[in-house]
């Protein structure tokens, strides 16, 4: 059952124009065209050995948190969560399904922006795994918050809110604009945001070989308990 329906989550999802938008075309056009346009000093080095890893952390926080937040609001809304709850599928079966779907088109979403970033030059570095860890705990930090919204907000309001809050982070959190662009006080509350966490951590593994990133995991995970703790607690069905 878990396989079935994630298998159709995630049909819905590549078969939804603006969920495409969001998860693939957004952060490619970013990709490519900060790479090849000198628009933001991005420090020594080339342009996409800094956007990369951004790059990847945004497109986490497009599916895990943006998509997944505006699509279960709005199946929240039209009934669909309350059928499916009154069906054989658990509820938390129904959970484990669509977060399945959302690492599937995570995988996706890497392997064409990894080959898009080789074909511009991209030299990465470090131990894949510490790789592979940061994403993860990204994707469960971004999606109990995005849960927590689409379960607690009416879908209209999650729909303006997810979208906000994605320009914002884009904006303010060291994706396309380095960090230590900011004000210093607006870096210490910017560097604890999840998406900072994720990006720098990231970034410090690819483009500086780094090793494991103790600190900004330690940050998504403290993001990830609060967030699918928070979402279990108060998310309403109907």
């Amino acid at each position: 059952m878990i396989r079935a329906q994630a298998l159709l989550e995630t049909k819905m999802l590549l078969r939804n124009g603006e969920q495409l938008l969001l998860t693939v075309v957004i952060p490619t056009l970013l990709l490519v065209l900060f790479s090849a346009v000198d628009i933001v000093d991005t420090g020594e080095g080339k342009a996409v050995d800094f956007l990369t890893p951004g790059i990847l952390a945004l497109a986490v926080l497009s599916t895990a948190f943006t998509g997944q937040a505006i699509a279960t609001g709005f199946e929240r809304r039209y009934g669909v969560l309350k059928r499916l709850a009154a069906s054989p599928l658990p509820r938390w079966a129904l959970m484990t399904a669509k977060t399945c779907s959302v690492l599937v088109t995570e995988i996706l979403q890497v392997v064409l922006l990894t080959v898009i970033a080789f074909a511009l030059g991209w030299s990465p570095h470090g131990n894949p795994l510490s790789v592979v860890l940061l994403l993860v705990l990204g994707t469960a930090a971004f999606s109990g918050l995005g849960l927590l919204m689409a379960g607690t907000l009416k879908a209209e309001a999650t729909l303006a809110a997810a979208n906000l809050v994605f320009l914002l982070l884009l904006v303010g959190g060291g994706v396309i604009v380095p960090l230590d662009k900011f004000p210093d006080a607006a870096q210490s509350v910017l560097g604890l945001l999840p998406i900072s966490a994720l990006s720098d951590g990231l970034r410090d593994v690819l483009q500086h070989g780094a090793g494991v990133p103790w600190a900004d995991l330690g940050i998504l995970a403290v993001w990830a308990v609060l967030g699918l703790g928070a979402a279990a607690r108060f998310f309403r069905w109907e």
